[in-house]
């Protein structure tokens, strides 16, 4: 697959956030909380590893959930890495990149990860090395953003861009759906175990505090062929008027997240 997305602006962008991370990123948390619910009652052994760490939020949880098993974590943005270790204490760390783990074939009993491989290039490689990395009997456990993610900002940027006289081309990040991650997974040569979607929606008073939120997290636009900020200043005011008017309400503005799960075993 041709890169669409820079990991070298995906590394310094979150590397820069490590810091304010916690203070935006509420979805986030809930997906790791619920990742975390679904693998609890699984008998494990083995070393855990948590792929794309971020702060820690899902390794804090594996680490109450299974206490004397050992703790890997990895992020390829190395300012996450060195957050999430300090709150882990105990736990080894690395910087790595989900695409191209260092680590020797079959070594773990659970490979997880919370918000992280909407951010791959090519998600089957990136299954691949999870599978690589596990034993047999091993655990496979994910949740991602999918097909739908942040609609409603889509939607009104690209209605912007064509009511600003600039076409319809636009750079926003594509997002794999669930049938994507099924093939990935077969590819992988893992056995699916459940694969489901759930929704999250976040509300924010506009669609500015929506962008500084995600800014705030890291998940900026980092497309290779992005324009600078998501296009000129007229668009962005477009697409603000845009978003309230087409999606706002006494609440504010919807921000939809489409979550993929799944639970996997390599056999």
């Amino acid at each position: 697959m041709n890169a669409v997305l820079s990991s070298r602006l995906v590394r310094a962008r979150f590397s820069s956030q490590a810091g304010d991370y916690d203070r935006f990123a509420r979805v986030q948390k809930r997906v790791a909380a619920r990742l975390a619910a679904s693998i609890e009652g699984r008998r494990l052994s083995g070393a855990a590893l948590d792929v794309g760490t971020g702060t820690g939020e899902l390794a804090c949880s594996l680490r109450r959930t299974c206490p004397d098993q050992p703790l890997v974590l990895c992020d390829i943005a190395p300012g996450m890495t060195r957050y999430a270790a300090s709150r882990i204490p105990g736990a080894l760390a690395a910087d790595a990149d989900a695409q191209s783990l260092p680590f020797r074939d079959g070594v773990f009993g659970l490979v997880a990860s919370a918000s992280v491989y909407q951010w791959m290039n090519d998600l089957e490689a990136a299954f691949r090395e999870s599978a690589r990395i596990l034993r047999s009997g091993g655990l496979f456990a994910f949740a991602f953003y999918g097909e739908g993610t942040l609609a409603e900002l889509r939607k009104s940027h690209l209605t912007a861009l064509r009511e600003a006289g600039c076409g319809e081309k636009s750079y926003f990040q594509h997002f794999p759906s669930v049938a994507d991650s099924r093939e990935a997974l077969l590819a992988a040569g893992l056995q699916i175990d459940d694969l489901w979607r759930e929704t999250e929606v976040e509300w924010h008073a506009d669609p500015g505090v929506l962008l500084r939120s995600l800014k705030k997290i890291g998940a900026q636009n980092a497309h290779v062929r992005r324009p600078r900020g998501l296009a000129s200043r007229r668009v962005m005011l477009r697409m603000n008027e845009v978003y309230r008017r087409e999606f706002g309400t006494e609440q504010g503005i919807p921000a939809t997240y489409n979550v993929i799960f799944g639970l996997a075993t390599r056999l």
